[in-house]
């Protein structure tokens, strides 16, 4: 009997271990086989998301570098690279807001790391791209101008830092436009000081604009209507400085504009 015991416990070992017995079960049959994570798997994975971003296959690198994502460990010094090429995919997407998580994540989580200062002018672009036209709410752009100004705070004297006040060049653009949108809309409705007030502040703030020569025609003819003569005479001394072209605003003040030609 002692033996028929031990016999009987000993088969209930086997049964529970045997691979082909009885005693496998359905939740052990479910679980797939784990991805092997060795060196030669990360880095075929690697250079297959590289070749397919690089032909511009958005679909199959995005595919290869999520399944990277969930096995490259975080200290691989290609981990601020991958989330650079996912924020890039993104992007491309027009998935701007995911696209500036990812930036962000390679500025702040690396931020020694040399592609830094170039994902933090991406998370730039990103925002910027949300702001497609001047005459939409400019929040974004606002954001945009935000984070191209922290790259020449974070990352001055770099090439980064040239972008992206180049970057900052265009946002300008894009605002003082805005501004002279705004004026324009009050001078049509003949509310000329609200116009005056808004063409100033859009000079004074963007004097480098390409916009400025309309807004110092529409300021003139703005005083003109007024007869604030004293005004006219100060703005056209402006305009003869730093706008001589006389085919351009000073064509509106033909006193500096004999000044100008006879000096």
């Amino acid at each position: 009997m002692r033996r028929w015991l031990t016999w009987a416990a000993l088969g209930v070992g086997l049964t529970a271990c045997w691979p082909f017995g009885g005693g496998k079960s359905d939740d052990a049959a479910a679980v797939p086989a784990p991805l092997l994570n060795s060196p030669r798997t990360l880095d075929s994975l690697w250079t297959a998301g590289q070749v397919a971003f690089n032909h511009g296959d958005r679909k199959k690198a995005s595919e290869i570098f999520t399944r990277l994502g969930t096995v490259l460990p975080v200290t691989d010094a290609r981990h601020a690279r991958l989330l650079f090429f996912q924020a890039e995919i993104a992007l491309g997407n027009g998935l701007e807001l995911d696209a500036v998580r990812l930036f962000r994540r390679v500025s702040d989580e690396a931020p020694d790391d040399s592609l830094a200062p170039d994902a933090l002018v991406r998370a730039g672009d990103a925002y910027s791209q949300l702001w497609r036209k001047p005459e939409l709410d400019p929040t974004y752009g606002l954001t945009a101008l935000g984070v191209y100004q922290e790259v020449a705070s974070r990352y001055p004297g770099t090439p980064a830092a040239r972008r992206a006040e180049a970057r900052v060049q265009d946002l300008n653009e894009k605002f003082a436009y805005k501004d002279y949108k705004n004026a324009l809309f009050y001078y049509q409705y003949k509310a000329y000081e609200s116009a005056i007030l808004n063409l100033r502040a859009l000079i004074a703030q963007y004097p480098r604009a390409g916009i400025v020569p309309e807004a110092l025609e529409k300021l003139v003819a703005s005083y003109q209507v007024l007869g604030y003569q004293e005004d006219i005479r100060e703005t056209c001394q402006y305009i003869a400085q730093f706008h001589p072209d006389p085919e351009g605003p000073l064509r509106l003040c033909p006193a500096a504009a004999d000044s100008v030609g006879g000096s």
